[in-house]
This record gives structure tokens, sequence and C-alpha cells, in this order.
């Protein structure tokens, strides 16, 4: 094995690690289920592994992969109307101890779109400019989506936290 082969295949494991993790809570979140979030983050990194010659090269493979795994999701859903998630689509979720489960939830409500601009923006992080590359959109179109999908998440989050009045 050649050393450029050897420092790819030894980069591998470490960049799998550190990945895998954010790929399929960002699935979970879209996907509500467990089971297939992490069907799709699997499918996502075998074909990352497929061609890891390649993708280890690219300037993001975590970005590659990412894309991959929404790829996968969107086509997954191709045939589903868009909906957002309903109740028994969170049980035993569990997305974070520290995430609040109104927000969970609040999440799960949005549309597809929205949950998926949501999750590129800040799950995984990424900017408007590669929100808007990861779903196929302009960035005007991801601000657009993601202040319609703040509003609606304060909207149902506000209904979920009683309001508290200042003592007498």
């Amino acid at each position: 094995m050649s050393e450029p082969d050897r420092t790819v295949h030894l980069a591998l494991p470490a960049w799998y690690a550190e990945e895998y993790p954010k790929v399929y809570r960002a699935l979970l979140v879209l996907t509500g289920s467990p089971s297939e979030a992490r069907d799709l983050t699997d499918e996502a990194f075998t074909r990352a592994v497929e061609r890891w010659r390649r993708v280890s090269r690219m300037d993001s493979p975590g970005g590659w992969v990412q894309t991959v795994a929404l790829n996968l999701f969107r086509r997954s859903r191709r045939h589903h109307s868009d909906r957002p998630l309903v109740e028994s689509d969170l049980v035993a979720v569990g997305l974070d101890e520290h995430v609040d489960v109104d927000l969970q939830r609040a999440i799960a409500m949005l549309s597809t779109r929205k949950r998926q601009a949501v999750v590129c923006r800040y799950v995984l992080d990424m900017t408007e400019r590669e929100t808007a590359a990861a779903l196929g959109v302009a960035v005007g179109t991801v601000a657009r989506i993601l202040h319609e999908a703040r509003n609606e998440l304060r909207a149902q989050l506000a209904i979920a936290q009683p309001t508290v009045e200042a003592p007498k």
C-alpha cells in the first residue's frame, strides 16, 4: 500500500466517528424514527466508504455525506405527502436530554421542507449558502423558509409554555 493510500485509509475511522452522530441526529429530527434515521445514515456512509478515495480528497467530506443523507431522505419521502410528524413518530426519539421536549415537538410539527432547512442550518450547522445548495434552492429561499420556520416554532412554543402572571 502506498503512503497516500495508507493515509486515506487511516483517516476514515476518525472521520466516521466524528460525522456519523451529526448525520444520524439530523435524520432523526427529519424522520422522527430511530430505525429509519439509522438506515438512511448507514446508506449515506456506505456510499461514502465505497467512494472514500474521492470523498476523502474533497474540501468537505462531511458536507458530501450530509448532502447524500438529505437526498436519501427526500427520495424516501417522494411518495409521501409533505406532512408534519405526528405524536406517535416522536415516541422514544429523545434527541438530546439538553433539548427541550416542547422544542423537539415543535420542530416535528414543521413541514418536511421547513424541517430540512432547520436541520441543515441548526443541527448540521451549515451556512445559508450550504443549506441552499443541499436543498437545491436559492439562498433567499432558504432565508424565507427559515424565517417562516422560526415564526412557527415561536408560536408553537408560546402555546406550549403557559404564561406566568406577575405577582400583584
